[in-house]
């Protein structure tokens, strides 16, 4: 896999440098002129009116479709191009005579000081992470949410736990107090995260310091992101270096010790080259007993511009994440055991999650020509994690008066390197139109895992003790050393995976997409405690199939088909053994039907009804329990609105509702049967933001966050009650380049539970909390 990367580094420094002899000199013949349109943060334009001005002959207009790009046919000599949009300054591009690639960049039109909401450019802009290419949300098939930079901002978010909330379908467990664990559609995954499209999965708490927009995509993902993804993907898109200069530094300061800074600085050097770099510190206490968390990081970034043709862009993030592993509170009874929402149970003294990442990436993006475009993206990227814990080990006893505590710690380090290669051709056949992508993956994960059981007591002889529920903190010492089933291993996993899909427009009203995935997915396993070594492979073949009629142009009603599979060794490549390596993987088949609507444009609205099945699972067969079964175990069927944008000039909002029933359709265990709740999915949830612009300079927000009952584990013996919160923000313009902010969660003060690990690691939600932001841009 190393001569593999450095093969692909080689081709991407090549293409850099590749240039055509040819265009230096001026050229009468008549040719191709093509180009892209992008915004002043290197976004693509759709609908941008292009008019070409030729020397001699007579003007020609187009418009840029839905990846920003236009073109013109039998150019000759030398011409002048004009883009112009509504709520952009025009810009023009004297094209010389050998040109035949630009790059056109549009330029906000200048604001005085008077802050005001306008409708002037639509809110849905193009994304690539869902097809690899650059593509309307409306024109995919699939429910996907845009959480943007504005909503982050206005509700304070710090990381995905925030950002879960206004997903439609999309919840958060606990994750052990130690990592970000989404449930999709029911599905509770901790490596579904992907940054710029390429895989994050190691398990840590991201943080969202350098992030322009979070795009989540709900269903199988396989065709694009590989194995996993079953029930949906996180993609980060991280703020990039373009050549406009930008200044911004944020302070945060709140309730219970809460105290952020961060900072996003951005210089371009001349027309060819720009840098970017933020950063963020945080040290911050919480309403948790002796729970507090420390972070840090910095991300650089620089993009070159080479020739006309060919763009370059490399960064690199440190990011160190250092805070108390809090597993919350127990259960008594069938509900979460009544006390206050700081009471920590176990010692927090001796809980505690460190993980550090260091990650590069290189990418090249070259335009070939007849819109031919070749995109070569190569990653590193290493993760140092190590988490530690004393917590409840057990439910309240049926007095409620004692407690089990248990304890254990794991060391986990990951080496990732993934190179992807894209291929995109745009033709026609006839009058039909087709975007086709190509492309390869390549991929290494090397991880080591650790594992150390805590014994209680001088002696350090017993693995849990007794502790009362009113002094719920232990001072005991703790051995921490392996037991005979602890975790000592090493794996290796390597993928090769080919793609290719097409984007059909059939007519200006039809369009459909088909594409599919093969992953050669290899394993070997290591297990340094027994000695033992396991290995296997998968051959993954992933389809993806979608059909989109637009009664209108501003209206997409689709219907879409997606399989997607999860390896023998887990999501977390770690638990493979001699009774599963044999048997297949397992299987998610989500079939989808929706409508999405762009009612006017600053303000969209969509609807998606589906069905996601679970298929081989592992169960044991009755007859002969040596022997195992593999069998459809899950099932979970919903529907999911939402809606964003802006009502008036005054009103904007953001609103998300999902109705799921999870359930399990085949017995798997004693304590896993037929017809039970999966865990922590709500049969009703909604949100909504809403920010109302008061005057030029005054603004407030009101949100609402609403969940049903949730059961804390699938053994449906332990209830999470629902709950309602309401969240308030106030935002004042003190000067043209300073802002000042407020944020209350919780306004009503209630006592609710946010999520858990099971049924006895349960946390509780935040008492009214404030915090308060200054915003300033130089």
């Amino acid at each position: 896999m190393r001569r593999v990367s450095v093969i692909v580094l080689t081709c991407q420094i090549l293409t850099c440098g590749f240039r055509v002899a040819s265009a230096e000199q001026a050229d009468s013949k008549p040719r191709t002129v093509e180009g892209t349109v992008v915004d002043a943060t290197g976004a693509v334009m759709p609908a941008v009116g292009i008019v070409l001005k030729p020397q001699s002959g007579s003007e020609r207009s187009a418009r840029t479709d839905g990846a920003g790009h236009f073109a013109f046919q039998g150019v000759s000599g030398a011409a002048q191009i004009l883009a112009r949009t509504g709520g952009f300054a025009p810009a023009t591009h004297s094209l010389s005579a050998s040109e035949t690639f630009v790059r056109v960049i549009l330029q906000p039109i200048p604001v005085t000081e008077r802050v005001t909401v306008t409708a002037s450019r639509p809110t849905e802009r193009p994304i690539t992470s869902a097809t690899k290419t650059e593509t309307l949300p409306r024109d995919v098939p699939q429910a996907i949410t845009v959480v943007t930079r504005k909503l982050i901002s206005d509700r304070s978010m710090q990381g995905m736990a925030d950002v879960v909330w206004m997903v439609p379908g999309l919840g958060m467990a606990q994750g052990e107090g130690n990592r970000d664990t989404p449930i999709f559609r029911g599905n509770p995954t901790t490596s579904d995260f992907f940054v710029d499209g390429v895989r994050d999965d190691a398990q840590y708490f991201r943080d969202v310091y350098n992030v322009e927009r979070i795009e989540v995509l709900k269903g199988p993902n396989a065709m694009i992101f590989g194995r996993g993804g079953v029930g949906g993907v996180i993609n980060r898109v991280t703020r990039q270096a373009e050549r406009t200069r930008n200044r911004e530094a944020r302070l945060e300061l709140g309730s219970y010790g809460h105290r952020r800074m961060s900072g996003d600085v951005g210089q371009p050097f001349g027309s060819a080259a720009a840098f970017r770099a933020n950063a963020v510190y945080e040290n911050s206490d919480t309403y948790r007993s002796g729970v507090g968390v420390e972070r840090y990081g910095v991300n650089p970034t620089f993009t070159t511009v080479v020739g006309n043709r060919t763009i370059w862009k490399a960064g690199y993030e440190y990011f160190h994440d250092d805070r108390t592993a809090d597993r919350g509170v127990p259960s008594f009874g069938s509900r979460p055991v009544a006390t206050a929402a700081s009471t920590f149970f176990g010692n927090p003294g001796l809980s505690h999650s460190r993980a550090t990442v260091n990650s590069l990436t290189s990418s090249v993006e070259h335009r070939l020509g007849n819109g031919w475009m070749l995109h070569s993206r190569i990653s590193f990227a290493n993760y140092a994690k190590f988490y530690q814990n004393v917590y409840a080990g057990s439910a309240v006893d049926p007095g409620g008066t004692e407690v089990n505590l248990a304890a254990y710690n794991n060391a986990t380090g990951r080496t990732n390197v993934f190179s992807q290669t894209d291929l995109v051709a745009r033709s026609a056949t006839g009058r039909i139109d087709h975007t086709l992508l190509a492309g390869i993956e390549l991929g290494r994960q090397a991880t080591d895992n650790l594992r150390n059981t805590g014994y209680f007591g001088a002696a350090g002889s017993t693995t849990s003790v007794a502790v009362p529920v009113t002094n719920s903190i232990t001072s005991l010492p703790v051995v921490f050393r392996q037991s005979t089933t602890d975790a000592n291993n090493e794996g290796v996993a390597q993928v090769a995976a080919v793609y290719v899909q097409d984007q059909i427009a059939i007519s200006s009203r039809l369009l459909a997409i088909a594409g599919v995935r093969l992953d050669l997915f290899d394993v070997d396993f290591h297990n340094n405690r027994t000695g033992v070594s396991l290995g296997t492979r998968d051959h993954l073949v992933s389809p993806r199939a979608g059909l989109i009629f637009k009664p209108i142009p501003p209206l997409s009603v689709y219907g879409s088909y997606a399989m997607s599979y999860l390896p023998r060794a887990g999501e977390q490549l770690s638990s493979l053994s001699l009774t599963n390596r044999t048997l297949d993987p397992e299987e998610f088949r989500n079939r989808e039907f929706g409508v999405k609507w762009q009612v006017h444009p600053a303000l969209a609205f969509s609807a998606a009804a589906y069905r996601l099945n679970r298929g081989n699972v592992s169960v044991a067969d009755p007859v002969d329990p040596t022997r195992s079964l593999l069998v459809d175990g899950q099932r979970t069927s919903g529907i999911e609105l939402e809606f964003s944008g802006n009502v008036t000039r005054a009103w904007s909002v953001v609103g998300a509702y999902a109705y799921q029933d999870a359930r399990i359709t085949r017995t798997q265990s004693a304590s896993v049967r037929a017809g039970a709740t999966l865990a922590q999915v709500p049969r009703h949830a909604f949100s909504t933001w809403n920010r109302f612009e008061l005057t030029p300079r005054l603004g407030v927000a009101l949100g609402l966050i609403q969940r049903g009952d949730v059961f804390a584990a699938t053994d449906n013996t332990v209830t999470l009650p629902a709950f309602m919160r309401v969240d308030g923000a106030m935002f004042f313009q003190l000067t043209t380049r300073l802002r000042a902010q407020a944020n209350i969660e919780n306004l009503l003060d209630d006592r609710y539970h946010l999520y858990a690990n099971g049924n006895n690691n349960i946390t509780p939600g935040s008492p009214r909390a404030v915090r308060m932001a200054l915003i300033a841009q130089f």
